[in-house]
């Protein structure tokens, strides 16, 4: 190949850089770009929907995925719903032995062929392998839950309003949940949403980013009345990777308790919650983290948060049986004496279905490594970028009918570009996109998000999907002329 993908510096560096332009817009290249890349193999752990399954009727109608001469949909849509990994029906069908083999006694009983221990320990085995996607110990993290149940149960935790401290620091934009859970815990202490909330909201509708300045200058104008600051890790319409170190070192300069949600971040990017001294975190597991539709949550509680001191003192939460001491927690005693860490913050029994589920995808993860699909995803959705930017090359303004919302610098952005149509069009593009086997997501009324997974998703992906969406954009630019 005459010409090399490079980056220079993948945390906050230039975007990426190409030679030889001409040679950068071919199958060639892409196909090239695949071969160097040393996460390929990965793909093959995946099951990607064929076009036929795409289109077929019934369920009996969808095995094609054990014909490799189908071809694969172009499924760029992790950041909704991740594929599902091969081994997720081995690890089910496991649970499934086991349960029927057991009964309850396979709570306490271990089998040599097992791929969890026993059911009274998944929760653990899966805290192991989730903190370092999220760069934390594994004290700081359980499995557990649904998203916006765990950010009600870190609110109820965290969250302590007093006459002088009572506002919740918020985006404006936030997912409609996030929104939600804020508005209800405010209402549930007996204050005035109106009062409380504090949007940030874009300084500018043609480009709904938040820059870190304009995040800070709302804590500083609210830092004397501010309780808690929740704001996502990555948004999720623009795909804005914020900067959690340095907003998060600024609400502690101001004595502010600040929580993030992970939803979009967990296992899209590098996260290091521990070090970064975050005090709070959840996220769900269905998107980047492919655990199934609804998939087990998580959430993060920073160690400060987590102590049980000799006395037995705790930082006060809403308490459940799974959260007691492990070694009292069969004694069925009414005292409440929480585990340490996370593990502290547990309700209910873990489902060990869930839990199955999530974890097939996290041994994927663990055998990657974090930082390696990082810095895959960023090259990925670079390559990505540079596509849609500079091809073709005598195109003219009709033919790209469309501008990118994301953040163009890589340290500001995880695996999703957002790109805005001119108004009329995302019907019409949609429907061509979906006739042709590609498969993303939109936020009506004119956005469509675009997110290449690097486990499972290659460049060639990205480069066929840009030459159906070309198509797709002339075609409709042409039907509402």
């Amino acid at each position: 190949m005459g010409s090399r993908l490079h980056l220079r510096d993948i945390q906050s560096g230039p975007p990426l850089e190409y030679q030889d332009d001409i040679r950068a817009n071919s199958r060639e290249y892409a196909e090239a770009l695949d071969q160097q890349d040393p996460l390929r193999n990965f793909r093959s752990e995946f099951i990607i929907p064929s076009k036929k399954d795409l289109k077929c009727k019934t369920l009996n109608e969808g095995q094609s995925n054990q014909n490799d001469a189908d071809p694969k949909c172009i499924y760029l849509c992790g950041n909704s719903l991740g594929v599902q990994p091969r081994s997720t029906r081995q690890y089910i069908e496991r649970y499934l032995r086991t349960w029927a083999t057991k009964g309850v006694m396979g709570h306490f009983v271990p089998h040599e062929d097992q791929l969890l221990p026993p059911f009274v320990e998944v929760d653990t085995a899966a805290a192991k392998l989730m903190a370092p996607i999220v760069g934390a110990s594994e004290s700081e993290v359980a499995v557990m839950g649904t998203l916006t149940a765990n950010l009600h149960f870190l609110m109820a935790s965290f969250y302590q309003p007093t006459d002088e401290k009572y506002k919740i620091i918020l985006e404006g934009k936030a997912f409609p949940s996030d929104h939600y859970a804020i508005e209800s815990q405010i209402v549930h202490h007996k204050r005035d949403p109106k009062q409380a909330m504090v949007l940030i909201e874009p300084e500018n509708a043609d480009r709904p980013v938040l820059t870190t300045d304009q995040i800070i200058k709302v804590i500083d104008k609210n830092a004397s009345n501010t309780a808690l600051i929740l704001l996502s890790a990555i948004q999720f319409y623009t795909g804005q990777y914020f900067d959690i170190q340095q907003i998060t070192a600024h609400a502690h300069s101001k004595g502010i308790l600040i929580g993030w949600d992970c939803a979009h971040a967990a296992g899209n990017v590098d996260l290091r919650l521990h070090e970064w001294e975050v005090d709070f975190a959840a996220w769900c597991t269905y998107k980047y983290l492919n655990s199934g539709p609804g998939g087990m949550a998580a959430l993060f509680v920073h160690e400060q948060h987590g102590r049980v001191d000799r006395q037995g003192e705790f930082r006060p939460r809403l308490a459940g049986w799974w959260g007691h001491d492990l070694e009292s927690r069969f004694q069925m005693k009414n005292d409440f004496v929480p585990q340490s860490g996370a593990a502290g913050f547990q309700l209910s029994n873990p489902s060990v279905l869930d839990i199955n589920a999530v974890v097939a995808s996290l041994e994927i993860f663990q055998r990657a490594g974090i930082k390696s699909i990082r810095e895959k995803s960023l090259q990925l959705t670079g390559y990505l970028e540079h596509l849609l930017l500079n091809y073709p090359l005598d195109a003219s303004p009709e033919d790209k009918p469309f501008s990118m919302i994301t953040p163009s610098s890589p340290a500001e952005r995880g695996a999703q570009l957002s790109l805005r149509l001119r108004p009329g069009l995302l019907d019409k593009v949609l429907s061509y996109l979906e006739e042709h086997g590609v498969v993303i997501d939109e936020r009506k009324p004119d956005v469509i998000r675009v997110a290449p997974a690097p486990l499972y998703n290659t460049y060639t992906d990205v480069w066929e999907f840009c030459q159906i969406f070309f198509a797709a954009c002339r075609e409709a630019v042409k039907a509402s002329a």
